[in-house]
């Protein structure tokens, strides 16, 4: 296993780790189920190659994912980063059981820790912004919470690039507990960040932790033109489309890696993560499985690396389309 520095702290994980948001029993949303057995099983043989990063949130099937992760760390809870996140709905009856307000962040991180069995959380993180509530209130509670010892980092998640600024501004000049980590969606398939949100990370000392690596499952090469999308699948469960992207780039681009993949004696999903994985912003990237063949695959995409010929091809045909303002700041970079 190869493990980077999470941002600037001393913190090393493992550049895989394991998502929990498909820890559940009861089934939740796009996550589908999970047996219990499985769950141990992909949790054992994850830390046994060398895995010690461990992500979950509150609202993953409303606490049921950090109930089963911390049932199956057992004993070796302790050996292991856990990441969890707070800002969802927890009752839809109660208007305080959401957000980042001082209220639901202290109640909420009480809740989790129970749990998953706890007295601290390695690192927690807001899920998203929250524009009802002062961010200096959200900020202060968490450098609170760092200060008390029941958090060792805190981290954020799918924040705009300004959020991502302004929040670090306020901790500096505070005096506050900083982040360390942004954990956002990124893919051959969706390559936004790279505009606005990875160079805030890069000035503000934020390792990346990428979810979707795989773009919902449609990188894993079980789609194509002729089949379509199963039924069965995660990416036809999500209820919103979120992911997007164009469909025929898409199956063009899974028709790409199959052929590289064929390179290298390995899969297309271990291709799409070796090329994450090149990325030098990318700390870890999560990866969300439902069997332990899948997890077994995913890892193996940890020990080799793509040419630097391969790398620069797919990021070619993925290219984005620059945005403005960053294709007028190109025209005069070098005035």
């Amino acid at each position: 296993m190869e493990y980077r520095n999470l941002g600037r702290s001393g913190l090393k994980v493992s550049v895989i780790s394991i998502g929990a948001m498909t820890f559940t029993e009861k089934g939740w949303r796009s996550a589908g189920t999970m047996s219990f057995s499985e769950i141990q099983r992909v949790v054992d043989y994850a830390i046994d190659h060398g895995v010690n990063l461990f992500d979950t949130a509150d609202i993953y099937a409303f606490g049921e994912s950090e109930t089963l992760l911390g049932k199956a760390l057992g004993n070796r809870k302790n050996d292991v980063i856990i990441a969890t996140k707070v800002r969802g709905v927890m009752d839809e009856n109660d208007p305080n059981r959401r957000g980042l307000s001082r209220y639901h962040i202290i109640r909420s991180l009480d809740e989790s820790l129970k749990r998953l069995g706890r007295d601290y959380i390695d690192i927690y993180q807001l899920h998203w912004w929250d524009n009802h509530t002062p961010i200096e209130e959200t900020l202060e509670t968490l450098n609170d919470l760092v200060r008390e010892g029941k958090v060792r980092y805190i981290g954020l998640s799918d924040f705009a690039g300004w959020q991502i600024a302004r929040s670090v501004s306020i901790q500096e000049m505070r005096g506050w507990s900083r982040f360390i980590s942004a954990q956002m969606y990124y893919s051959l398939l969706g390559r936004d960040i790279e505009f606005e949100v990875v160079p805030a990370c890069q000035e503000s000392g934020l390792g990346l932790m990428i979810w979707s690596a795989l773009a919902g499952g449609f990188l894993t090469g079980k789609y194509s033109r002729d089949s379509g999308i199963p039924s069965d699948g995660r990416y036809a469960r999500m209820e919103r489309p979120f992911l997007r992207f164009d469909m025929e780039k898409g199956y063009f681009v899974v028709d790409e890696l199959r052929k590289i993949a064929e390179k290298y004696n390995a899969t297309v999903s271990q291709v799409a993560l070796n090329w994450v994985k090149s990325k030098p912003f990318v700390s870890s990237i999560i990866i969300g499985v439902r069997s332990l063949d899948q997890l077994k695959d995913n890892l193996g995409s940890v020990e080799w690396d793509l040419s630097e010929e391969d790398i620069e091809y797919l990021d070619q045909i993925t290219q984005p389309v620059r945005p403005y303002p960053q294709w007028f700041l190109d025209m005069f970079a070098d005035l």
